[in-house]
C-alpha cells in the first residue's frame, strides 16, 4: 500500500514529467562544467590519455603573450559595448514610448537584429564593410572620408566588431527598457510634472531612478555577454588581422579545437569564470547600494 501510494503521489509524477530536463541539464550542462575543471589540471589533448600537472596549465597563462593580448582586446571591448549598448537602448526605448502612427512598425524594426542569426548578420557587415564595393565606404567618400578597411584593418578592426554587435544586441536592452517604461506609474510623472519639473527634472529625478533595475540586470547581463565574446570574430576575422581581435573565447576555441590543447583551453574558460563571478559580484554589490527598487 506504502509503495502504491509513493508510485502514485504528485511529488512521483513531478519528478517524472522534470526528469528528461534534469537528465540533460546533468548530461550536457553539469558534467561538461566538472570534466573541464579537471581538464584544466591536465595535459589534454582529447585524443590521449591525460598527464595530470597541476597547476602548470594556469602558471603558464601568465607568460602567455597571446592571451594577455586576448585580456585587452576584450577589455576595450567591454568599456565600449556595455555603455554604447545600453545607453542607446535607452535613448533608443524612450524614442518608442510614445503613441505616434506606425510605432509598431518601429519597435520590430529596432527588435529584428535581434532574432537575425550571427551568420545572417555577419554576411551582411562583411558587404556593407568592404573596402571596395561596401555602402559604408561608397558613403564616406562621399563627404571626403575613407575608404577603411574596417575588418581588414588591425587599428579598426575591434572597433568594426563593437559596431556589428551593438547593432545585433540593441534591440533585446530595448525590449527590457520598454517593459520598465511602460511600468512607471503615470501619476509620478504628473505629480513631478505639476510640482514645476521639466521634462529633463522628471527623466532625472523620476525616471531614470525607477528604471535602476532594469539597467542594473542589462550591464550585468551585457557585461556577462560581452566578456565571451565569440560569435562574431569567428565569422568575421578569425582573431585577425594578425592578433587584432583575438579574444579569450575565440583563444581557447582555437587551442582546444585546432591545436588540440584542450587541458590549457579549460583553464583559460576558468579564468573566465572566475573573472565573470567577480564582475558580476561588483555589479551586484554596486547596484545594491545605487539602484532604486519600488515596493
Amino acid at each position: 500500500m506504502n509503495a502504491r501510494r509513493i508510485v502514485a503521489s504528485e511529488h512521483v509524477a513531478g519528478w517524472a514529467f522534470a526528469f528528461p530536463a534534469v537528465f540533460l541539464i546533468v548530461l550536457f550542462g553539469v558534467v561538461p562544467i566538472v570534466w573541464s575543471a579537471l581538464m584544466s589540471f591536465q595535459r589534454n589533448n582529447l585524443l590521449a590519455p591525460p598527464e595530470w600537472v597541476g597547476l602548470a596549465n594556469y602558471r603558464a597563462l601568465l607568460k602567455d603573450p597571446l592571451f594577455t593580448t586576448s585580456i585587452v582586446h576584450i577589455v576595450v571591448y567591454t568599456a565600449i559595448f556595455v555603455p554604447v549598448s545600453v545607453g542607446g537602448a535607452l535613448f533608443a526605448a524612450i524614442a518608442l514610448n510614445r503613441r505616434i502612427r506606425g510605432i509598431r512598425l518601429y519597435r520590430t524594426a529596432v527588435v529584428v537584429p535581434v532574432v537575425v542569426s550571427t551568420i545572417a548578420t555577419a554576411i551582411m557587415f562583411l558587404w556593407l564593410f568592404d573596402p571596395y564595393f561596401g555602402l559604408a565606404n561608397w558613403l564616406l567618400e562621399k563627404v571626403g572620408l575613407g575608404p577603411f578597411g574596417f575588418f581588414a584593418s588591425a587599428d579598426g578592426a575591434l572597433y568594426s566588431i563593437i559596431a556589428v554587435t551593438v547593432w545585433g544586441w540593441i534591440g533585446f536592452d530595448v525590449i527590457i527598457y520598454l517593459a520598465a517604461l511602460q511600468g512607471i506609474p503615470q501619476e509620478l510623472l504628473e505629480a513631478a510634472t505639476i510640482d514645476g519639473a521639466g521634462h529633463w527634472g522628471v527623466f532625472r529625478n523620476v525616471t531614470l531612478p525607477l528604471l535602476g533595475p532594469a539597467t542594473l540586470f542589462l550591464v550585468v547581463f551585457s557585461s556577462i555577454n560581452a566578456i565571451q565574446l565569440f560569435d562574431e570574430v569567428y565569422f568575421l576575422t578569425k582573431g585577425g588581422p594578425g592578433t587584432a581581435t583575438y579574444v579569450p573565447v575565440y583563444y581557447l576555441f582555437t587551442l582546444a579545437f585546432q591545436q588540440g590543447i584542450a587541458g590549457y583551453a579549460a583553464a583559460i574558460a576558468y579564468v573566465l569564470l572566475v573573472v565573470i563571478l567577480i564582475l558580476t559580484v561588483i555589479q551586484l554589490w554596486v547596484g545594491k547600494r545605487m539602484v532604486y527598487y519600488a515596493s
